[in-house]
C-alpha cells in the first residue's frame, strides 16, 4: 500500500520528543487517496458479511460510517463516557498512562450479529481489545477489526490474537 504512505504525513516529535507521529489528514484530504481506502476495506470486509460496522471515537468515525454505506450495513458509534444518550453498556481499560472507558448503547448489537470495528491506527491494541470486550459483552461476534495505519513495533495485533486483523499501511 504504497501509494497511501506517500499520502501520509510523517511529523516528528510530535507530540513529544522522539516519537514519530503518522498524520492521516494528509490521506484524509487527498480525494483519490481517501476513495482508495475506503474501497480497499471495502474489498477486504465485504466477504465477511458483517450485519454492523463499529467505529471507534474519533477517527473510526471516519471510515466506519463511509464502509457502512459502500457494504450496505448499519455503522455503529463506539464512544468515550456520557456522550450517548440512552442506557449503555462500557468497558474499562488500561492506558500507559490511567484507565479510560468506553461505551456503546445496550441495544445497539443483537446477539450473534456479526461486526466489524473499524479504526484509524493500530497501536499497542488497547483500545480495539476494549471494543472488542464491548462486542462480546453484548453477544455479538467480531469478524475482524481494520484499521488504515498499524505501527508493527507496539504489536498490537498480538494483543489481538485470536481475530482477524485488517491493516493497510504497516510501519
Amino acid at each position: 500500500m504504497d501509494e497511501f504512505k506517500k499520502l501520509i504525513r510523517e511529523v516528528p516529535d510530535f507530540p513529544k520528543p522522539g516519537i514519530l507521529f503518522y498524520d492521516i489528514t494528509t490521506l484524509l484530504k487527498d480525494p483519490t487517496g481517501f476513495r482508495n481506502v475506503i474501497d480497499c476495506l471495502t474489498e477486504k470486509v465485504r466477504p465477511l458479511k458483517p450485519d454492523l460496522i463499529l467505529g471507534i471515537e474519533a477517527r473510526g468515525f471516519i471510515f466506519a460510517p463511509a464502509l457502512a454505506y459502500h457494504l450496505g450495513t448499519g455503522f455503529v458509534p463506539v464512544r468515550k463516557p456520557k456522550k450517548l444518550p440512552a442506557p449503555t453498556e462500557s468497558v474499562s481499560y488500561e492506558l500507559e498512562y490511567g484507565t479510560d472507558k468506553l461505551e456503546i448503547h445496550k441495544d445497539a448489537l443483537k446477539p450473534g450479529a456479526r461486526v466489524v470495528i473499524a479504526d484509524d491506527l493500530l497501536a499497542t491494541g488497547g483500545t480495539a481489545l476494549a471494543t472488542i470486550r464491548l462486542v462480546e459483552k453484548l453477544g455479538a461476534k467480531v469478524a475482524a477489526t481494520t484499521f488504515v495505519v498499524e505501527l508493527d513495533f507496539l504489536k498490537g495485533r498480538d494483543r489481538l490474537n485470536g481475530y482477524n486483523v485488517i491493516s493497510l499501511v504497516n510501519y
